[in-house]
């Protein structure tokens, strides 16, 4: 097992893995990944014509939000993540809660070339912007998932107005995030990831975007794709 893959930050890695025991505290800095998950998983259900059922892997799955909630559904889900740390509490709090989750250490690239075309649905959120290699990434999903299977991502638009919002207003105002958390030059335009798709034989099927109203406190999909927003493709080739 490639314990430092090409496609990795050490330094990401080790941010995270530095949080990892309060992954599952509701109130702690993965606060906003509590708020959002029903959000983001009722989208993924939409956009992959239900999940109940499906065999599904998520990419950087971390301490397991959104993976125990697609379990929950009734999806047979692997989840794979670099963080030894954020995966021990994964499987810790999966002692509580019974989830069937199947955790495993390794990078997405090693897991394509293992398990090719071997999932209905893969999710990689929140993952492209803290990789050195976002296309690879995008094609390690795209040949994980069988002809005709879903793929989703989440990540960060590139803009002035995300600047302001997810670095200035996120980890300095409203502190809803560690400051340091991104970097927004590692933030991607949809075009971006829209063209890494493409190459990867990956089309596109839905994108949305997520809004924060800081005086509700509520999270929203909408329209507004400027700062947050998620991307949902298909894959058409038999290969």
């Amino acid at each position: 097992m490639q314990t430092h893959p090409p496609n990795a930050d050490p330094a990401e890695l080790a941010k995270f893995s530095a949080l990892a025991h309060r992954w599952w505290d509701p109130e702690s800095e993965f606060k906003p990944l509590h708020d959002i998950n029903p959000l983001r998983l009722a989208w993924i259900e939409r956009v992959a014509e239900g999940i109940a059922g499906k065999r599904i892997v998520d990419v950087g799955c971390g301490g397991g939000i959104l993976a125990e909630a697609m379990a929950g559904k009734g999806a047979q889900v692997v989840g794979i993540d670099l963080s030894e740390k954020a995966l021990g509490v994964a499987r810790l709090h999966q002692l509580e809660s019974g989830s069937t989750v199947d955790y495993r250490l390794m990078a997405a690239e090693a897991l394509a070339a293992e398990a090719p075309s071997a999932f209905d649905v893969v999710t990689c959120l929140e993952l492209l912007e803290h990789v050195p290699e976002p296309a690879s990434t995008i094609a390690a999903c795209a040949a994980m998932v069988k002809p005709g299977g879903s793929v989703v991502f989440s990540t960060l638009n590139r803009n002035p107005k995300s600047y302001l919002y997810a670095i200035l207003g996120a980890e300095y105002a409203l502190k809803l995030l560690p400051r340091g958390t991104h970097d927004w030059a590692r933030f991607l335009r949809p075009s971006e990831v829209a063209a890494f798709a493409r190459r990867a034989h990956l089309e596109p099927v839905a994108m949305i975007g997520m809004t924060y109203n800081p005086l509700s406190r509520v999270y929203r999909l909408e329209d507004d794709t400027s700062v947050n927003y998620l991307a949902a493709f298909r894959r058409a080739d038999a290969r």
